[in-house]
């Protein structure tokens, strides 16, 4: 039966791995709405446990641990008598897990595997894992160990020796404004007065905002059967084209002429894709679409066999991949007001003018 989301998490004790980053702290405060018995938050970010721990100001329910998902003592230790698990703590940048492999590895991977067991034995009744869209056709070693986590994530419903025990997955792409994502970037150079560094202009994405990506978490721990990926519908852009509404919006605000704020095209990186996929052909043809996610069943469906994958209003996907380039794309003045509706430029702006 699946539960409805006040029932599900109300007096229950919530572990968030990664919780200061940013879909682990939107996805913290999405929890502290629905009445939780405690929620523990684990990061090995000392400086970001400490600030929100301030930001919190000693808020009742709210315990922070600092810790590794590497360390399974730890582990052990802060999933004790834990209801749920939303596994968010991972290396994301490409670049930086290309130079350290083994480093992604350890944290990705065996990470993840440590979180399975660890959980298994605390008696943990659902692991929520949030993968990546760098996952689906990997080209790189992080999108590789995503993929990589979500096959532990899936697999554990059979190592699990309790068939009521739930492992699932999320994958969605950008989240605006978080740490590491371009619009940060491209807001720094544009307070500088340019240029914007653009790869290509016809590189397209994927856009969500950080409540959103918590929504998206938060549903698939409510319909999870055990083994999914959850998929998540987003809106598709052309970066060129988020670029130049940041300059139009920001520019005027850093006293600069947006029609002076020039772009500059550098090159796609190493391993970047021009478009960014989300659902391969594969995965198409074994999944359901809902009206607002995908929900991937496992590759050996066989093994599986105590699950019952049923969800509200669900119908075959078919055999069409996911992708930006291919899904519907906001046009430049839809992009615009999508990102003034969710005010996704606000903290960038002069203090002044963000107070107005």
């Amino acid at each position: 039966m699946i539960m409805d989301k006040a029932s599900l998490f109300r007096q229950r004790v919530i572990l968030i791995t990664g919780g200061v980053g940013t879909v682990g702290r939107a996805l913290l405060y999405k929890l502290l709405e629905l009445e939780p018995a405690e929620v523990r938050v684990l990061d090995n970010d000392e400086t970001g446990l400490f600030l929100l721990m301030e930001e919190l100001c000693g808020r009742q329910g709210v315990n922070c641990f600092l810790g590794d998902v590497r360390d399974c003592s730890k582990l052990a230790s802060v999933m004790e008598g834990v209801d749920i698990v939303f596994h968010a703590a991972a290396f994301k940048h490409v670049l930086l897990s290309e130079y350290n492999p083994f480093e992604a590895v350890q944290t990705n991977i065996l990470g993840v595997q440590n979180i399975i067991q660890v959980a298994i034995n605390a008696g943990v009744n659902r692991v929520i894992f949030t993968s990546s869209d760098k996952a689906a056709n990997p080209t790189n070693v992080m999108g590789t160990s995503k993929l990589m986590g979500e096959r532990l994530i899936t697999a554990a419903n059979i190592v699990s020796p309790n068939p009521r025990r739930v492992f699932s997955s999320t994958r969605f792409g950008n989240v605006l404004g978080s740490r590491g994502s371009v619009v940060p970037i491209f807001a720094q150079q544009i307070a500088a007065g340019g240029p914007v560094t653009l790869t290509d202009r016809r590189m397209t994405r994927f856009i969500m905002t950080t409540g959103q990506a918590a929504e998206l978490i938060l549903d698939a721990c409510r319909l999870a059967v055990g083994g999914e990926v959850f998929i998540s519908k987003m809106h598709a852009v052309a970066i060129a084209d988020l670029a130049q509404v940041m300059i139009d919006e920001l520019a005027p605000a850093f006293d600069h002429d947006p029609a002076a704020v020039e772009i500059t095209e550098i090159g796609a990186k190493p391993g970047e894709k021009m478009y960014e996929e989300l659902l391969t052909t594969d995965e198409a043809g074994r999944s359901l679409e809902m009206a607002g996610m995908f929900v991937t069943m496992p590759a050996f469906r066989g093994m599986y066999t105590q699950r019952k994958y049923q969800y509200p209003e669900a119908a075959p996907a078919g055999h069409t991949p996911y992708t930006s380039s291919e899904a519907p794309r906001l046009e430049l003045e839809e992009l615009r007001a999508w990102v003034r509706r969710h005010g996704i430029l606000d903290e960038f702006l002069p203090h002044g003018e963000r107070n107005r």
